[in-house]
């Protein structure tokens, strides 16, 4: 009963939410945030239909879904790191550059992890899997947020709420995915009813701060995040340049 009560609760904010977008034309702002979260609405209410219609489908459904939940939420990610490094272009490619390397090389491992398990629908390598990802997207975050608060760029309240409800749903469903295939009923049937409740908590904070579209501040002092990649990348060229003229030496007969 008390799972139905936070799950219904979760789809009324999930829907208000969506249409509050909607009202104030937040979904141009941050497409990708909004896509996941109605993927999730739509997700939610595919599963609870399938639970009630075809039960014995319900296992493979919900992992399906959950798995295109995890990699539109690293579309989530990389949204984050867009609007969070606007104003510093250079940066802004090299830190996607990087993050779709992590996330490719992620994918690619637990892909082949996947094709040479001949139990890869099993549950328990799906959670290994899930949680695999789910960490890299949680250590994503983390850089970006002691790159803001090195170089004290300011985040906006907007940004601000979708990187802590993110963060505290990345950081809730690593604990749950790190014991969920442990054979302790107790502990899961404890914990699944925290786990519910602490998306309820996201939304809630998703809530507060996305009612209303608020800009990101710019920063009171000069940030020279943006000078430091530059001269990055004209030394990484210079590099690249000796090392080409090497090797025509090299290969010249």
């Amino acid at each position: 009963m008390v799972g139905q009560t936070i799950w219904w609760a979760c789809m009324a904010v999930e829907a208000l939410l969506l249409a509050r977008a909607l009202w104030c034309r937040l979904f141009k702002q941050y497409p990708a945030f909004y896509a996941y979260l109605l993927f999730v609405w739509m997700q939610s209410l595919f599963r609870f239909s399938v639970y009630h219609a075809q039960p014995h489908l319900y296992l493979r459904v919900y992992w399906i879904t959950e798995w295109l939940g995890v990699l539109a939420g690293c579309a989530v990610v990389f949204e984050i790191y867009r609007v969070g490094l606007r104003a510093y272009p250079g940066t802004a490619r090299l830190a996607r550059n990087l993050l779709a390397f992590v996330f490719l090389l992620a994918f690619a491992k637990a892909t082949i992890e996947t094709g040479n398990n001949p139990l890869w629908w099993s549950t328990a390598t799906t959670l290994d899997l899930e949680l695999a990802l789910r960490v890299v997207q949680a250590l994503a975050l983390l850089a970006l947020v002691a790159l803001f608060l090195f170089y004290a760029i300011p985040f906006g309240r907007n940004l601000r709420g979708i990187l802590l409800g993110y963060g505290l749903f990345l950081g809730e469903s690593v604990v749950w995915l790190s014991f969920a295939s442990r054979d302790w009923e107790s502990f899961r049937a404890f914990w699944s009813h925290i786990h519910a409740g602490s998306y309820f908590m996201v939304l809630l904070v998703w809530a507060w701060h996305l009612w209303s579209y608020v800009p990101n501040a710019e920063p009171k002092s000069a940030v020279r995040l943006e000078e430091q990649y530059q001269r990055m990348a004209a030394a990484t060229s210079r590099r690249l340049q000796d090392a080409r003229g090497y090797l025509a030496k090299a290969v010249r007969p």
